[in-house]
Parts: structure tokens; C-alpha cells; sequence
């Protein structure tokens, strides 16, 4: 008689294996990072020209124009830091990665 067993941490072990990939900011622009998802949310930092940047999640606000075309998709890229995605070279004008919460 075999047990068949379910791996409660397959899922988690297959997300943390995932690499994580880096998108390149427009070249030549220095990115407003903003607290959140919208250009009404203070801006945290300025990022450097020539910079990638992980998205690890996206959510709707401001509509912006900028170098990739006018969307209001914001990204992710780090605990409370938003950029607009007309800046990031994500090679998509939808969503590439989940929603945030």
C-alpha cells in the first residue's frame, strides 16, 4: 500500500527558485520612485540612468506618458517603491506580473 504525500512547500520552493528578472529604465531618464502607485504619491528616490529594476507586482493609477507609450500601469519595485511602467522596457503594454494586493 503507498501513501501518497502532498508537499506543503512545493509551491513556495518553486517561487523562491524562480530567478527574478530586471527590466531596463528608458535610456537616458533619471525615474521618479514613488510611495505609490500614482504621480500624487510622494517620490522616494530618483533612480540613476541606465538602471534595471525587478517588477514584483503592478497596479492601475495615474496615467502617464513617457518613453514606452501612455499607461497608467504602475511597478512594483520594491517595499513601498512605485515607477511608472511608460518608463520600464518590460516588452508588454499589459500586465506582466500579478496585481498587488
Amino acid at each position: 500500500m503507498s501513501v501518497d504525500r502532498v508537499d506543503e512547500n512545493a509551491d513556495v520552493r518553486s517561487q523562491a527558485t524562480t530567478a527574478l528578472r530586471y527590466y531596463s529604465v528608458a535610456p537616458g531618464v533619471r525615474l521618479n520612485v514613488r510611495s505609490g502607485p500614482g504621480t500624487g504619491y510622494p517620490i522616494v528616490k530618483i533612480l540613476p540612468e541606465g538602471i534595471k529594476v525587478p517588477v514584483y507586482c503592478q497596479s492601475p493609477g495615474t496615467w502617464v506618458s513617457g518613453y514606452y507609450g501612455t499607461t497608467n500601469i504602475w511597478d512594483n519595485i520594491a517595499n513601498g517603491e512605485f515607477v511608472s511602467d511608460a518608463y520600464v522596457n518590460t516588452g508588454s503594454d499589459g500586465y506582466i506580473a500579478p496585481r498587488c494586493s
